[in-house]
Parts: C-alpha cells; sequence; structure tokens
C-alpha cells in the first residue's frame, strides 16, 4: 500500500471514530430535486456545531444558582473543533480536530474554563507551534473522549492514534503508550472496572483481519491482549463489559479498500454481506461465543450486567442501514434517529432478546461510572434538536423538524424516565453523572448530579449545568456561565480532585 493510500486510510478511519456518538445523526443537505435552487448546507458546520475559533481562558466564572461544594474537580469533554477549514465539501464532522472544553470547580466556585485543541503534530504546525520529538505513526489530535487514568488525563482516539496526555490545565503534554505496552490502537471508548482496578478497550484497525480486547492493569500497563478473529474489517466504536465477560458488537459498517484507494474521506461502507451478530468474551480467557442478531447500527453501550445465564446490554441503536459517508455534507445517513435498547443474550439457550426501553431521540448514554460492568437502575442521555434536524434519511426524506433539546434520565427498574426540558437552541451535550461523595459505598445510586455544558441562546455562550440528579425535572442547582460556546461534540468525563 503506498504511502498516500495508507494515510487516506487512516484519515477515514479516525473520521469514524465517533460515527456512532450523533442523535439522529447524517448528513443535512437539501433533498436531490431541489439541489439546482437551494443553496448547499453544511449543517455540522453551522449553528450548535459551528466550530469556535480561539482557545479561551476565564476566571472566576458567573454562577446563577450555587455550586454544591463537595464537586471539587474538573468537568472536560472533547469533540471535533476544525481548525483552518479551506473547503466544507472535503470535510466530515468527524475528522475536526481534538478540542477539550473544561470547568475547574473549587470549594463552591468555578475557578476557570479553558479551551485547548489537542496539539497533534498537524494542529500543531496549523498554530505555527514545534512539535516536540519525533511524530509518532497514526498521528491524529484525538477528537472522541478525555478520561482520567491513574492521575493523567488523556484524550481518546480509536483506530490508530495514540491517546495524547494533557495536564491539569489542559495543556498538550504528548503522546501515552501506557509506559511502552501499547503496541497498536486503543479505543474511544474504554471501560475502567473499579472494582477489578482494571481499564478495558476493544481495539481495531482496518487493515486488521482480529480486534483486539486489552486490558491495563492497576500498574497502568497493557497486561493482557487477546485476538478475536473477524471478516471485512468492521468498524467496533463501542463494546460492553460485565463482571465476567466482555461483549463485542459486530455490525455491517466494514472498511471499503476500494474507498481508501479512491482517497475517500471515511472508507467505510455498510456491507449487507457481513453478518450482524453479538460476541461474548470471558474476561478469564476463553473462545467467543458468537450470537446472530438482526441488522442495526448501535451507537454507544450505557452499560451490561449479569443476570443468571443471561447478559443485559442497554445501548442506543439506529436502524439498518447506516451509511458513515453521507452525502458530503459533513455527517452519515440513518434510516432513522437512535433510541434506548436493551439486548439480553441468553448464554443457556444461545440467543439474544431485544426491546425497545424508549423511542425518543436520544444519544450519549451514560451510567454512575461505579456501576460499569454492575447491575445499574439509572442512566442518563441527551437529546439535541439540533442534531436531530441535521439528520437526512436514507432516502433523502428531511426530518420533519418535531425534535425537541432535553436531558433524559432513566429509571430502567421502573421503566419509566423523567424529562429536563431546554429551551428552543440551548442544544444540550452529553450528561455525565458526579456522585455526591464516591467515598459513600451506602449512597442511593443517583445520589449526585447530572452535569452538561447546554447552548444559551440568550448569551449567545454554552453554560455548563448541573441538575441534582434526584430532582431532575427541577431548577439547576447551578448554571456555570462561560465566556464562549462549547460547540456540540462527544464525550467527557469528571475528574475529581485526589
Amino acid at each position: 500500500m503506498t504511502d498516500p493510500t495508507r494515510r487516506n486510510v487512516l484519515r477515514g478511519a479516525a473520521a469514524i471514530t465517533a460515527t456512532g456518538a450523533l442523535v439522529g445523526a447524517g448528513a443535512g443537505a437539501a433533498p436531490a430535486q431541489a439541489a439546482s435552487t437551494a443553496p448547499r448546507r453544511f449543517p455540522f458546520l453551522e449553528g450548535a456545531f459551528e466550530p469556535v475559533t480561539e482557545e479561551l481562558t476565564a476566571f472566576d466564572l458567573p454562577v446563577t444558582g450555587r455550586i454544591p461544594r463537595e464537586l471539587n474537580g474538573r468537568y472536560l469533554r472533547n469533540g471535533p473543533n476544525v481548525l483552518g477549514l479551506e473547503d466544507p465539501r472535503a470535510h466530515h464532522w468527524m475528522l475536526g480536530d481534538g478540542m477539550v472544553h473544561g470547568v475547574r470547580l473549587r470549594e463552591g466556585r468555578a475557578e476557570w474554563y479553558r479551551n485547548r485543541w489537542v496539539r497533534s503534530s498537524q494542529v500543531a504546525k496549523k498554530l505555527g507551534e514545534p512539535y516536540p520529538g519525533p511524530v509518532p505513526p497514526d498521528d491524529f489530535p484525538c477528537n472522541t473522549h478525555v478520561i482520567p487514568h491513574r492521575g493523567r488525563i488523556l484524550a481518546l482516539q480509536e483506530s490508530g492514534p495514540l491517546p495524547y496526555e494533557l495536564d491539569d490545565e489542559l495543556n498538550t503534554v504528548g503522546t501515552y503508550d501506557f509506559r511502552g505496552t501499547l503496541r497498536g490502537p486503543l479505543t474511544a471508548h474504554t471501560k475502567f472496572d473499579v472494582q477489578a482496578d482494571e481499564l478495558h478497550a476493544i481495539a481495531y484497525y482496518p487493515t486488521w483481519d482480529h480486534v483486539r480486547h486489552l486490558v491495563v492493569g492497576p500498574a497502568g500497563e497493557v497486561v493482557r491482549t487477546t485476538r478475536i478473529p473477524v471478516a471485512d474489517a468492521p468498524m467496533i466504536h463501542d463494546f460492553a463489559l460485565t463482571e465476567n465477560h466482555v461483549v463485542i458488537l459486530d455490525m455491517p459498517v466494514t472498511f471499503d479498500p476500494a474507498g481508501a484507494e479512491r482517497g475517500d474521506l471515511v472508507p467505510y461502507v455498510w456491507n449487507d454481506r457481513h453478518p450482524a451478530r453479538v460476541g461474548v468474551l470471558p474476561r478469564k480467557g476463553g473462545p467467543v461465543r458468537w450470537f446472530e442478531v438482526d441488522p442495526v447500527y448501535y451507537s454507544h453501550t450505557l452499560n451490561a450486567y449479569e443476570e443468571g445465564p443471561h447478559i443485559v446490554v442497554d445501548m442506543t441503536n439506529f436502524d439498518a442501514p447506516f451509511l458513515v459517508a453521507g452525502n458530503g455534507s459533513g455527517g452519515p445517513h440513518t434510516a432513522g434517529t437512535p433510541r434506548l435498547d436493551r439486548w439480553t443474550i441468553d448464554l443457556r439457550h444461545g440467543r439474544v432478546r431485544t426491546r425497545t426501553l424508549d423511542d425518543r431521540p436520544q444519544e450519549f448514554p451514560r451510567v454512575n461510572e461505579a456501576l460499569v460492568s454492575r447491575r445499574h437502575r439509572y442512566g442518563y442521555s441527551a437529546a439535541a434538536a439540533e442534531m436531530s434536524l441535521a439528520y437526512q434519511a436514507v432516502d433523502g426524506t428531511p426530518p420533519d423538524g418535531a425534535f425537541a433539546n432535553a436531558l433524559i434520565k432513566h429509571d430502567l427498574l421502573r421503566g419509566t424516565s423523567e424529562v429536563h426540558r431546554l429551551p428552543a437552541y440551548a442544544a444540550a451535550s452529553e450528561a455525565v453523572f458526579v456522585p455526591s461523595d464516591p467515598c459513600d459505598g451506602r449512597a442511593a445510586e443517583d445520589d449526585g448530579y447530572a452535569i452538561a455544558y447546554v447552548h444559551n441562546p440568550d448569551r449567545g455562550a454554552s453554560d455548563l449545568v448541573i441538575l441534582a440528579a434526584q430532582d431532575f425535572t427541577g431548577e439547576p442547582v447551578a448554571r456555570i456561565h462561560l465566556p464562549g460556546r462549547v460547540p456540540l461534540g462527544f464525550h467527557g468525563s469528571w475528574i475529581p480532585d485526589a
């Protein structure tokens, strides 16, 4: 494979690392019959998606309400924020350079807000800055997630690039390879099992004939790698973890070598010949058991747990087909907006039962992180009207416009939900749960706060909104007013003070 082709492959792989991270994601160009008269739209470069052009630093942020004094730490969120775009026709939303937005809370004060581009070699060049040291293979400004891990802050990508480490003020330190033990890609969606003290990942790469299950142990090094043979080089954006198993979601979005040779921005396609299936791998080792399912495109898992001989996986799904490349207006096409589903894998009888828990358009499902791989009751998701309105169906039908902005709390035991409704144009990003006291093992699962960046249309800027999880529909406990916009993006984490 020639170097230019390899670059196209890797660029395409980076582009789809967050393909699942959409609410009704899709291209929003006008229908074909109107193309000659209607202006060309690039919805993922406009409105709530419009990239910001400056790095800001602000101190002592104004607050409406009162910040809970127990919230001491940083809330960080990553997302694509293209830098120096010359031609929007040659851009895909998920190709944007990663930018991390952060707010530092301490003792009831919002000490600062910062937003910083992840300084990969190409971002450093665009900014006219030196890049320290040699350029790593598959270098990319990780734009999908940002997590804490053993005192470090890591910006994550999948399918090639190494994580980038950031310092406490969001400056880029450099790439991080887990003390030289990470050989190859990681993922944007790691799972940390608090009780086992392990970080898990499913890694894929466009030229591999397998995917890899990676385990990072308590010393911060990769201690186990398991290769799992797969056909067609599927895109595996997320996975699920239980106390004893790893759940691998092998769906019909696969690498397209011909597209890579052509230089397609996103050389991944919906592949009807690739069977949809779910794999269950024992965490202690052993063969993978595969279960056939009807084709869908999953985007993100909320959580998973074991219930006797069953594995329960809660997740957001799109109807098939899911066309990653879209039609050139900045995002993919799907057959419908994502919904919250539950898949129950019956290990005894070898089948998977699926049902919809909530069919409202929603994305970015999150859980109390202390319960990753264990049974959960509550989940939190986001609905952003502007994301839904950017969607265009596979058949070219535009959306009906009946979408709203909201944050949703699901009670999966009772089968109910609470909706914190937001005003028109108040686009909401992912909501992350923060416990009131992470050291209190007797606290209720929802004893804490849901925090999210929300656009404030009256100010033309964003707020960090803090909701009491046990009073979810009530007024926010606090609204922290930021000096600029936080564009709709992907995933984030609460990083408590040590």
